[in-house]
């Protein structure tokens, strides 16, 4: 922790941005954009550890536990950000994937000062969560050496909870306190130590990855057709009513008529049309299939 800052990756200048202040603008857009390039051939080399991730989430999930998302800043935001869009996207329960901002929801809209200098924030949070070891955690830090992440990791691994360290430096702090580190290296920053941008860029692609990867192990897609969608207003129940189509070839209508039966579950209907079953038989199907359609389509077929 007594690192210097201006050591790290993420705090160094950029030898492509230094005349960046007296550029025009389109200058500016394209200094931006040729390093923004250099952010997905870094996740590319760490998709090795993104996988171990996936699959301790994926355990957990299997378990009956939860993926927890920690972090202060940009790196918490990120985090609340995927969390958030999982149930309207998955049809998951909102305590499925959760995520902790250092300060509280408040810190999302506005920064609370000091409070990610704090590692005891960081265990009172995940203990206000019951933290229990069927659950992963995945601290996020570019610079990786965060307090309040260091102390919500240690704590989770102390418990039994499988740990994720996802930062942008190499050998940073955080990775020590996880069972898996994920080090993205981006490189500097077009404005330096601003790691809302390729650091940032770079750790929501990582965490779309996890979330969207461990979902579909669950039997969240078909094909690549989102297939529990949440339906909760009328562009959802339009994409819901094309998903339909798409796997099953009926008609608009007939499309229609099966979700509003099935309450409005997509799995439901599509296994209703697919072997022609009631409600009550397309969700006995999908039980005995662990929530797989394929599964549940095909046990029927035999």
């Amino acid at each position: 922790m007594e690192e210097k800052l201006e050591l790290l990756t993420t705090e160094s200048r950029n030898e492509h941005s230094m005349q960046i202040d007296t550029a025009k603008p389109m200058d500016i857009l394209r200094i931006m954009n040729e390093q923004d390039q250099l952010v997905a051939l870094a996740v590319n080399e760490v998709l090795p550890e993104v996988e171990a991730a996936v699959k301790f989430v994926f355990e957990s999930f299997k378990n009956g536990g939860r993926l927890i998302y920690l972090g202060a800043g940009t790196s918490g935001r990120l985090g609340v950000l995927d969390a958030v869009e999982c149930p309207p996207t998955f049809s998951t329960d909102p305590e499925m994937v959760q995520g902790l901002m250092a300060g509280g929801e408040g810190a999302f809209i506005k920064a609370v000062e000091g409070a990610e200098d704090d590692p005891e924030l960081g265990v009172n949070d995940l203990k206000a969560l019951d933290l229990t070891k069927h659950d992963t955690v995945i601290g996020i830090a570019a610079s990786g050496r965060t307090p309040y992440v260091i102390g919500a990791l240690s704590y989770a691994r102390s418990i039994g909870a499988k740990t994720v360290a996802l930062s942008c430096n190499k050998n940073a702090a955080i990775s020590k306190e996880a069972d898996q580190g994920i080090e993205v290296i981006v490189g500097p920053e077009v404005l330096t130590g601003s790691t809302r941008l390729k650091s940032g860029t770079a750790h929501k692609m990582i965490l779309n990855m996890i979330s969207t990867s461990s979902m579909i192990l669950l039997g969240k897609a078909y094909d690549n057709l989102m297939i529990d969608v949440h339906v909760s207003n009328q562009k959802l129940k339009e994409r819901a009513i094309g998903i339909i189509r798409k796997i099953t070839g009926v008609s608009y209508e007939m499309a229609l008529e099966t979700l509003e039966k099935a309450d409005l579950q997509v799995k439901t209907a599509i296994v209703m049309i697919k072997t022609n079953t009631t409600k009550q038989e397309a969700e006995q199907l999908l039980a005995e299939a662990n929530g797989y359609v394929k599964t549940a389509i095909q046990n029927v077929e035999k």
